[in-house]
């Protein structure tokens, strides 16, 4: 790995906010040299050699793309990703290419990356045939001729650290991306187990029914979410527990139940602090943003001591033995499908603009958790928005926002980037039993398996008669647990993702470059999921011998055509033992 200095680099980046930042430095075959640097007034811009045959993947948590050859991507923090733009709850300004390296910008601004944008002085030329297109295929086709580069724009940036790695995969460059940011996260056993969030109006005396329930039923899950019903005041938020819902007699019941029946607590909250809450006077004094996000002041997270304060009342008056996770919601901000937001022209004590908060916000949230209210308790947690070099931290990504093709690519996608994505079970009710039970499957074989169920007034698969197939499936996750810890731990030790894109392991093989809907689980599974109304689909087998999960021999591989013999069929498939 080789780090290249251009210009004079800003205060507040990635680098600065990961602990555990490290890298060793080496010489790179990669041409250094033919990197192009320019400083301007507003911003400054990168070039980078280009070769037509490479392909292009990362850029964070891309929901609407996955191949990024011909494309520009904006890499800018939102809620609400509607198109192929680069605007992603984790944006992440690292990309790898099928010729086997990476290049990992360390900016938190809003960076737009071009992957082969021809060059005005280019020798390309000639009239051409004069055909005019017919169809908008032939009318938007990439043109390969002339000189093409890599182009990076940063606005309001005067410098930044480059770093170049190689090696002789995607997932080669991945590990080295991942090891830099401190290796994947040290997670405490139930983590490998089932997360179900309960209604968000539920009282502590419906949460303790709704654990009797699954006990009684034989559901395993290891960890109950309480969502926004627990503050006294949420959006903004309280920090401070609701006397009715969750009085302290009830309360007090409630974790005497999750510490009988072996169970953790998790807690939603975002950040912005409501004017009622004990650290609101605090916080405003110690440093917060210029805006207000739901009348809640923006903590200015950048600043040591808004950390200290913002962590402390909640580890002295809400973390005990049974609560020791927390579901941090709405720090990636809303550009385009809600009202809320906070302004890139806000301004913070720390110096941070607005578009670098909004990339940063999550970073520097889940630090705040992790070292302040937690003081680095093993967790696994959940977060709206991360950035770069985030591999280290015990959180997880979510939304219940999307259709299950948009929430597989995800899954495809986390891998390229240090993330660990969950494609969690929620609203089903359009498509009943089928979508349900097919949603499920996809959490179970994923990094996180959650089923959030805020919206429910009862288990979401109650009116839908399908209670045995949902128990079978959260006994296979069960049973799952041994090949989790495995692959967390090499995630840790190696940086080798447990959620990868086939092209990341066989970067060699040509039809791999654009399977998006399939992913290596763990260190023997191929997952190819199937959506609510199919029952049959083309899967792509890479070189080897296969097996289905069951253990029923595949014949051949390449491109086979998987047909379920049922609902609770599911393609996932195991490298053959020798």
């Amino acid at each position: 790995m080789k780090r290249i200095r251009f210009g004079t680099p800003e205060k507040h980046v990635p680098s600065a906010y990961c602990p555990a930042f490290g890298y060793e430095e080496t010489e790179v075959r990669y041409p250094t040299d033919g990197i192009v640097f320019r400083d301007y007034a507003e911003g400054c811009l990168l070039e980078f050699p280009y070769s037509p045959e490479e392909n292009f993947y990362g850029g964070g948590l891309q929901m609407h793309s996955f191949n990024h050859k011909g494309r520009k991507v904006m890499l800018r923090a939102n809620s609400d990703p509607v198109a192929a733009t680069g605007d992603s709850h984790a944006p992440v300004p690292f990309f790898v290419s099928t010729l086997c390296y990476g290049i990992f910008v360390d900016t938190a601004r809003y960076a737009e990356f071009s992957f082969g944008v021809q060059k005005a002085d280019c020798a390309a030329g000639g009239a051409g045939d004069g055909t005019i297109g017919q169809s908008t295929e032939e009318l938007y086709a990439a043109r390969t001729d002339g000189e093409r580069v890599i182009s990076v724009w940063i606005p309001g940036a005067h410098g930044v650290d480059v770093y170049v790695m190689e090696g002789a995969s995607i997932l080669d460059v991945v590990c080295q991306y991942n090891r830099m940011g401190g290796g994947g996260p040290e997670l405490p056993e139930y983590a490998y187990g089932t997360y179900y969030r309960c209604n968000s109006k539920h009282t502590a005396s419906e949460v303790c029914r709704m654990i009797r329930y699954l006990s009684d039923h034989d559901l395993p899950v290891s960890v109950i979410g309480l969502e926004p019903g627990w503050h006294s005041h949420a959006y903004s938020c309280t920090y401070v527990w609701d006397r009715e819902r969750f009085g302290e007699k009830e309360r007090e019941e409630l974790f005497a139940l999750c510490r009988e029946k072996k169970l953790h607590l998790n807690l939603w909250e975002h950040c912005f602090v409501h004017p009622d809450s004990p650290i609101f006077s605090d916080i405003r004094k110690a440093g917060c943003g210029s805006y207000r996000v739901w009348n809640g002041l923006i903590p200015d997270f950048a600043d040591e001591n808004v950390r200290r304060i913002f962590g402390s009342f909640q580890r002295e008056n809400v973390v005990n033995d049974v609560v020791d996770g927390f579901k941090l919601d709405e720090c990636d901000g809303s550009d385009y499908a809600r009202d809320w937001s906070f302004p890139n022209g806000t301004r913070f004590p720390s110096g941070m603009s607005g578009d670098v908060a909004h990339n940063l916000l999550g970073t520097l949230y889940m630090r705040t958790m992790k070292e302040e209210v937690l003081q680095n308790r093993p967790t696994f947690s959940e977060v709206r928005n991360a950035h770069a070099l985030c591999t280290s931290y015990p959180f997880v990504l979510y939304s219940d926002l999307y259709a299950q093709d948009v929430f597989i690519r995800a899954c495809v996608n986390s891998g390229f980037s240090g993330l660990l994505w969950t494609p969690e079970l929620r609203d089903a009710r359009r498509g009943g039993a089928e979508e349900l039970i097919r949603r499920l499957q996809n959490a179970v074989f994923s990094a996180h398996c959650l089923i959030n169920a805020w919206y429910c007034e009862k288990a979401p698969w109650l009116d839908l008669d399908c209670e045995d197939e949902v128990r079978n499936l959260l006994k296979i996750r069960v049973g799952l647990h041994d090949e989790l810890k495995e692959a967390f731990d090499l995630y840790r030790t190696t940086g080798k993702p447990p959620v990868r894109a086939l092209v990341c392991d066989c970067t060699d093989d040509p039809e791999t470059y654009n399977i998006d809907n399939e992913y290596f689980f763990c260190e023997r599974m191929l997952v190819a999921p199937v959506r609510a109304g199919e029952m049959s689909r083309r899967v792509y087998l890479p070189r080897g011998r296969w097996e289905t999960f069951d253990g029923r021999p595949v014949e051949g591989c390449g491109w086979i055509e998987y047909t379920c013999r049922d609902l609770e069929d599911y393609p996932v498939f195991r490298r053959a033992e020798r």
